[in-house]
């Protein structure tokens, strides 16, 4: 018997589960590489714009929360080490089958937003890489954002190889851009071009409290530390879970809450807030690098470096979403196009295309209609989805105390999940939010209601033609 087929394990059916493949060193790759991308390539400027120097803080915060609710993460997945994540946990807990749905649906939507928020960041840092001279919300750009889109969709329908060992790659790509900042601080510090004293400058914007600034920005900065809960997915590939997961999970989350940190700290120190939020001046870390090494050419390198960061996002958020979409519609809780696979290249094309064109009317709706910058608002956007997510996914913990599994599994301190619900339903609220942020709502509701009127329909035709009930038969498979 070869030594990969020693490691799949068998289910209880006798059918091969999934290799078990990934150590402790490609597992931290994993989830260092899919925190990285495009929360803190874009959006530094734009938190920096809410709380002035002190744009840290934010990070640090959003840092903070993502560490408590892995935490719950950590114990859900050492105990039922099982591919679905979030709505499996929530099925296992509620056992309500619609709830279940909107949760599976809002990780969806998640994903798409995110993707679309890569889209529109790639659209302008190749406008900075090629010195385009587009203007933000241009037709140009728009038009950028929804060609990289439809490359994504295109990538995705011929196939992608999936390979953790390729995750290593665009991982350390992504990481020398971040790392490049921070030398360059470092750099700029002996050549007595960074001041360090801005650091501790707080300005927030007008009429508003120095908390709810902070707590503004900090909803911002969360899109910069969502992808860990991603891992989850990994469990049933990933060798001894129950054992590796907690120090590695914790691990990658400290590695890169340090980077956003030290990255958002240069920032400041090298270019004046006004500056980094300036729409007609080039995206803030491309201002950092040209201000920081002026007599190097890294400022015509960097776009390159980011707009690879964020198409690697952008096109892991879609392949998530899209074959979610893809499992919703084998569970019979959506409409069964929605789980139609190539032939040929095996991908299931009918959910790529569905999501693809959510994402496309999703980009144009905010650039056309309501005209603000789509990388702040569909970033937002995210976070908002996620931390109503991971407030169910803390809350679920407590309830799932009472189920006792065999074998050990990693217990997360009492009082951990309680905290981790309240911080998030508190940063998931409107007063957590200034008015422009809240628009964000408007897009999440038209996201959930597309799934709802799916859901209604599916659950109609299974009442009326099927004579069965719509509900999930193997929620454990959505992860698949």
């Amino acid at each position: 018997m070869s030594r990969a087929a020693s490691e799949v394990d068998q289910d209880r059916g006798g059918e091969p589960s999934l290799v078990r493949v990934m150590g402790p060193k490609l597992l931290l790759l994993f989830i260092v590489g899919d925190i990285l991308g495009t929360g803190v390539y874009a959006l530094t400027g734009d938190v920096a714009g809410k709380v002035g120097g002190a744009a840290w803080a934010p990070f640090l915060g959003a840092f903070i929360v993502a560490t408590i609710t892995a935490f719950s993460y950590l114990e859900l997945v050492t105990k039922y080490p099982q591919a679905a994540g979030a709505a499996l946990y929530t099925h296992k807990a509620f056992g309500i089958h619609f709830f279940t749905f909107l949760v599976a649906f809002a990780v969806m939507s998640s994903g798409i937003t995110s993707a679309s928020t890569a889209s529109n960041a790639f659209a302008s840092f190749l406008n900075d890489g090629f010195n385009l001279d587009l203007e933000t919300n241009s037709v140009s750009r728009l038009l950028i954002a929804l060609g990289f889109m439809t490359l994504v969709a295109l990538v995705n329908l011929r196939g992608v190889g999936e390979s953790v060992k390729a995750n290593v790659v665009l991982t350390l790509v992504e990481l020398s851009g971040l790392l490049m900042i921070i030398f360059i601080g470092i750099y700029a510090m002996t050549q007595g071009r960074a001041d360090f004293t801005e650091v501790t400058v707080f300005a927030s914007e007008e009429g508003k409290s120095a908390f709810f600034a902070v707590t503004s920005a900090t909803t911002l900065a969360f899109f910069a530390m969502v992808g860990f809960e991603d891992s989850v997915n990994m469990a049933e590939e990933t060798k001894d879970p129950t054992r590796i997961f907690p120090k590695i999970m914790l691990t990658g989350l400290g590695i890169t809450g340090t980077i956003y940190i030290l990255v958002s700290i240069t920032a400041v120190a090298l270019v004046p807030v006004g500056d980094l939020t300036n729409d007609e001046l080039p995206e803030a870390l491309v201002q950092v690098v040209q201000a920081g090494a002026p007599d190097l050419p890294m400022d015509e390198i960097f776009p390159f470096i980011a707009m690879f960061a964020v198409a690697n996002s952008a096109l892991i958020n879609m392949l998530m979403a899209s074959r979610l979409l893809y499992g919703l519609a084998k569970q019979d809780v959506l409409p069964s196009f929605l789980g139609k696979v190539h032939e040929t290249r095996r991908t299931p094309y009918a959910a790529i295309i569905f999501t693809t064109l959510i994402a496309i009317g999703l980009i144009s709706y905010v650039v056309l209609r309501l005209d603000e910058d789509a990388v702040t608002l569909l970033g937002g956007t995210t976070s908002l989805l996620l931390l109503a997510v991971f407030t169910v996914v803390n809350v679920v913990v407590l309830v799932l105390r009472r189920d006792h599994v065999d074998g050990p599994h990693f217990t997360a301190p009492m009082g951990l999940p309680i905290i981790g619900a309240v911080l998030c339903a508190f940063m998931t609220g409107p007063w957590a939010r200034d008015e422009e942020q809240r628009k964000q709502y408007e897009i999440a509701a038209w996201l959930l209601a597309v799934g709802v009127i799916l859901w209604l329909i599916t659950w109609i035709y299974n009442r009326g033609v099927r004579a069965k009930k719509t509900g999930f038969r193997h929620p454990e498979e959505l992860g698949g």
